[in-house]
């Protein structure tokens, strides 16, 4: 009788259930570019119920648990019109409703990162480079983009690794505090920017968290400032990893040689159940030995990101990239320059004959440096219309270094007098930008516009001691000689050989830029660009007297706080020869630095500034299998400063330099599995009105006049061996210089470093195994730092 009842009651409620649960039912889709491929992180937002999500990496999107009715699903994405879908919902079933853009949306292409076998190597589609949805084809610039593909096949654990595959960049200088920088035309190229805007580290960078490095090409003050891209090179842009719709991530251990160990993390999930709200975190700890005599690193970086779709219009992301490391200085070899008379003869010599010990320090592991970094970066979108977009950004970095880092100057052709500078330094970037995107037809041309705002702050503080501790023989030097803490803090406590820097100095910077892209036909371009630079330096506030002052001209004159405007152009046309295939390219771009003091008539300095002058060809053929830029620069830089020669105590403003070159980029997929990148730099430079010492000869610290790079991989598609893969390449470069003057030449030997790795692939892992600089080849920096021999690297990563 009790089970009757049971059965009874059961089924009295069976039917009310059924129904409860037929009656809501499900909305699904599929969001696609014109040419089918998945659109990801679309925005698509249900109006009546206002429930919005976003598409996941293959386009898809849902709705679950909708009541019964009808509803309008609306599509939003940037740089097209919205689309409304309506649909009805029954409940119990599953209503789909598909949408594919009609025409190709070059923001959608930028924004995406799509995922393809073919040319794996080449992700060449911007937001950055331009700051308009332009495609590279009708860019008139020239830039090389790395991808997280290329870093992670090459197994790359630090930025230096990574700039191998740019062309021209030459052996990275590592500096005190391990920040890195690279040579780009003949000049001296900083990591600067981070998505675009100001992100400066006076520190290292851990690329755990990099999507790609973008090496953009030539002077670019125009759209990116003079406080990112102060390198009339060009500026390296750290693109960061941002968060997708689902849930994921990977663990990767490395291990090597001098006792290198790393451990990364990358985990992104959904934060809501509609996935509008997404967090991503990536983080890194190495630590590392020299492979000279003394010497190590260890560090620490954290970087959260978290992307919020507000409304259908209205997205926010953020941004942060935490770091800290601590370490010693590599070593930093000044070498002997001789004082200029009238009975000397011009002396060459290469660092490799100069008998300076290429595993010596000459340091202890108690002098080490602390740095810590903080950049914090925050984008606002809003779709004002189809045609317009506005774009909120705040960018706030900030690096610190405490401690001790060192130089090793020379005193004689076998003596140095080691330098130690011992205290702690803050830089502080602000950047506040807003842009306005728009794209839209004037008399049946199409324009695309971007007019901004910038206002950059910098403030830096210094509080140090510089310690000049006594000579030393480099060549015989004592087995156990060692400079070490002891040693520094006793001398740095004797007055007479004391030199002590406590001071603050800050400048700020109010920019308006515009940059239209006319289409006069469906195949030339031209790009029209513009910046008006107001520069206010805000003087230096010397800590231990108490007195501000403001620029120091030449010969110690005291002048008040100055402003300086300037002007930057950036104009270019394209011509695609072959639609989106083949263009001609040409561009004139400019750069500029601003200068404080005054020379010996009162006038004020001015300005010092370069124009290039480029063009070329660029090519996307065979369906993306080989893809390439080939191109010459002229670069002329003007109102250099330079000794006065009727006054030593003043400068004189009518110094040239020129810097003219050809770059060839190429990045292939012949067959199925097999990739290449390749590169090759030739740059001439040469100062054209300078110190007599110099005058017609090429700079010191400018790079090898050649460089090549190469990288071939093949992994096998597929069968038993699927996923394995063998990599080989390197990097080559001619002799440079690192002192050239008449009488004194300091040259660097020409150099050849092979590298090889193997891979195995798999969805749920990877097991790779690399190493760098086979065959143990010596050469140095351009501030003459010995780079390691053969380096070998395992690793281990579990996918989820």
């Amino acid at each position: 009788m009790k089970s009757l009842l049971i059965v009874f009651f059961a089924c009295i409620l069976a039917g009310p259930l059924t129904s409860l649960g037929q009656s809501t039912g499900k909305i699904a889709g599929k969001v696609t570019l014109i040419d089918g491929e998945p659109f990801v992180s679309a925005s698509v937002y249900l109006i009546e119920i206002k429930r919005g999500t976003l598409t996941d990496d293959h386009g898809n999107y849902s709705f679950n648990n909708v009541a019964e009715g009808t509803y309008t699903i609306r599509i939003q994405v940037l740089g097209a019109a919205q689309k409304d879908i309506k649909v009805t919902v029954v409940g119990g079933q599953t209503v789909t409703a598909n949408y594919q853009l009609n025409k190709e949306n070059i923001q959608a292409l930028q924004e995406v990162n799509i995922a393809t076998t073919t040319n794996k190597f080449s992700k060449k589609e911007s937001i950055y480079i331009a700051r308009l949805p332009l495609k590279n084809l009708e860019n008139p610039q020239v830039y090389n983009s790395i991808p997280k593909e290329l870093i992670q096949e090459q197994m790359a654990v630090d930025l230096a690794s990574i700039s191998k595959n740019v062309p021209g960049a030459g052996v990275p200088m590592i500096a005190n505090q391990g920040r890195v920088t690279f040579r780009s035309r003949g000049f001296e190229t900083e990591p600067n920017a981070r998505n675009g805007v100001a992100g400066a580290a006076f520190s290292s960078i851990d690329p755990a968290n990099l999507e790609r490095v973008e090496a953009i090409k030539g002077p670019s003050a125009t759209l990116f400032g003079n406080s990112v891209s102060s390198s009339y090179g060009g500026l390296y842009n750290r693109v960061t990893k941002k968060p997708y719709t689902d849930f994921g991530g990977e663990v990767n251990y490395f291990g090597g040689s001098w006792d290198f160990n790393r451990l990364t993390v990358d985990l992104n999930t959904p934060v809501n159940a509609d996935k509008t709200a997404l967090f991503r975190l990536n983080g890194a700890t190495s630590f590392e030995k020299s492979f000279q005599d003394q010497g190590f690193t260890n560090s620490l970086s954290l970087a959260p990101s978290f992307s919020y779709q507000i409304t259908d219009r209205l997205s926010l992301l953020l941004d942060v990239e935490f770091g800290q490391a601590k370490g010693t200085s590599v070593v930093r070899f000044n070498p002997f320059i001789r004082t200029p008379t009238a009975e000397m003869t011009a002396l060459t010599r290469s660092i490799a004959d100069l008998q300076f010990p290429y595993n010596k320090t000459f340091l202890s592991n108690d002098l080490p440096y602390q740095t810590q970094m903080v950049n914090i970066f925050a984008q606002i979108n809003y779709k004002i219309s189809e045609k317009w977009t506005s774009q909120t950004v705040i960018s706030r970095a900030r690096s610190s270094i405490n401690g001790y880092i060192s130089a090793l100057r020379g005193t004689s052709d076998s003596q140095i007098a080691p330098q130690i500078i011992s205290g702690y330094t803050t830089f502080i970037a602000t950047d506040l930008q807003q842009n306005f995107i728009g794209d839209f037809k004037i008399a049946n041309l199409r324009n695309r516009l971007v007019v901004g705002l910038d206002y950059y702050n910098n403030s830096n503080a210094f509080d140090r001691v510089t310690v000049n501790m006594p000579n030393v023989n480099f060549i015989n030097t004592p087995a156990t000689y060692r400079i070490s803490r002891f040693k520094v803090d006793s001398i740095a406590s004797v007055t007479p050989i004391r030199n002590l820097r406590k001071e603050t100095n800050g400048d700020d910077t109010y920019s308006v830029y515009a940059s239209d892209v006319i289409n006069i036909t469906d195949r030339l371009l031209a790009m029209l660009s513009l910046r008006v630079n107001n520069y206010k330096y805000n003087g230096v506030y010397n800590i231990t007297t108490g007195v501000t002052a403001g620029g120091i001209g030449v010969g110690g004159v005291q002048v008040g706080p100055y402003k300086q405007t300037s002007l930057s152009q950036k104009l270019g046309l394209v011509y695609e020869l072959s639609k989106d295939r083949i263009s001609l390219f040409g561009n004139y771009m400019n750069g500029f630095v601003n200068n404080s003091g005054i020379i010996a008539d009162g006038s004020a300095i001015k300005p010092e500034h370069a124009n290039q002058m480029e063009f070329g060809v660029k090519g996307d053929v065979l369906n993306h299998m080989l893809v390439g830029t080939i191109s010459y620069y002229d670069i002329r830089v003007e109102n250099m400063l330079r000794t006065d020669p009727n006054d030593v105590n003043y400068s004189v403003q009518d110094g040239t330099r020129l810097s003219r070159g050809l770059e060839v980029e190429l990045t292939a997929n012949p067959f199925a599995g097999f990739n290449v990148i390749a590169g090759y730099a030739y740059n001439d430079s040469k100062l054209t009105k300078a110190r007599p010492e110099e005058d017609g000869l090429r700079p010191g610290l400018s790079g090898p006049p050649h460089t090549f790079n190469l990288w071939m991989s093949y992994r096998f598609p597929e069968g038993n061996l699927k996923g394995l893969g063998v990599g080989f390449g390197g990097n080559a470069g001619s002799w440079s210089y690192h002192t050239n003057t008449v009488l004194t030449k300091i040259t660097i030997p020409s150099y050849t470093m092979l590298d090889a790795s193997i891979f195995y692939d798999q969805p749920k892992y990877r097991i790779g195994f690399k190493v760098d600089n086979l065959t143990s080849e010596k050469t140095w920096s351009v501030r003459l730092t010995p780079q390691a021999p053969a380096r070998f690297i395992g690793n281990v990563a579990l996918k989820f």
